[in-house]
């Protein structure tokens, strides 16, 4: 790829399903002039209680998709994504890969109570790299780690504000806070959009972290190149699931009228 191309280039984001739009709307804030390609595994969503063999070769069909499209650099706008398979990933690929993980590290120095409550997919909470970061930061905090089946489901269907999401994030979250937790990070992408629900049932004495403004900053960092602020920029919508059903999730949610094309079949 020649140098002009290099910097032209778009940059592919990729997430079970609609959870990674939060970053993407993160990305596209930071870096107004870059160009996205957005894959949606929709199809298999969500990965939280897939098996590792199983997200690791989604994970590598996509990213050969998105980097055989010519993709300057990869954000992994998926926790359960990231914590298996960015190292596989990292060995295939040569360009910048920026995976996600829980908000960990940030949640224990805004704690006032001294505990923390991580949410994430059971995938994401029994993860090597969330024991890590427990163990890093987690010495002088308590982190409660609770896995939650069945939310990003939830998000997938676009049921915000259902009676069964509203019992689940009760089910989830008053156990911890019932405990001192006074911070709460969200460690599932999905879960950025349950924001408003969260915040009706901690209120506003507690802290939510998120770190899609942290990715975008990293992105930001890695980045070979950076067009200049007049280009025109575009974003990409793929799905491996229903077209009609991520474009009208799109509409709902306020984003520009886009064209949504079906990922290529694995062969």
């Amino acid at each position: 790829m020649r140098t002009s191309e290099a910097i032209f280039a778009p940059i592919g984001v990729y997430d079970s399903g609609i959870g990674g739009l939060s970053v993407l709307r993160a990305l596209r804030e930071a870096l107004p002039a870059e160009s996205f390609v957005y894959v949606a595994d929709n199809a298999h969503a969500p990965y939280g209680d897939r098996s590792a063999a199983f997200i690791e070769t989604r994970a590598t069909h996509i990213s050969q998709f998105l980097v055989g499209g010519g993709v300057k650099a990869l954000v992994l706008a998926c926790n359960t994504a990231s914590v298996v398979a960015a190292q596989h990933l990292r060995k295939l690929h040569g360009l910048p890969i920026v995976a996600m993980e829980p908000a960990i590290k940030p949640a224990t120095q805004l704690t006032r109570s001294k505990v923390v409550l991580v949410l994430a997919t059971t995938n994401t909470i029994h993860s090597p790299a969330v024991a890590r970061l427990c163990h890093a930061y987690g010495q002088e905090v308590k982190v409660i780690l609770q896995p939650c089946p069945g939310l990003a489901d939830q998000v997938e269907r676009g049921q915000f504000q259902s009676t069964r999401t509203r019992r689940l994030l009760d089910g989830f979250i008053r156990p911890g806070m019932a405990a001192g937790a006074d911070t709460i990070v969200l460690g599932c992408t999905h879960y950025a959009f349950l924001a408003e629900e969260i915040a009706l049932i901690t209120g506003p004495s507690v802290t939510v972290v998120e770190p899609s403004g942290a990715i975008a900053r990293q992105l930001a960092r890695v980045l070979p190149n950076t067009p200049a602020p007049a280009r025109t920029a575009a974003t990409t919508y793929y799905t491996s699931g229903s077209a009609p059903a991520l474009s009208a999730f799109l509409t709902a949610i306020g984003e520009p009228a886009e064209p949504v094309y079906t990922l290529p079949a694995t062969r």
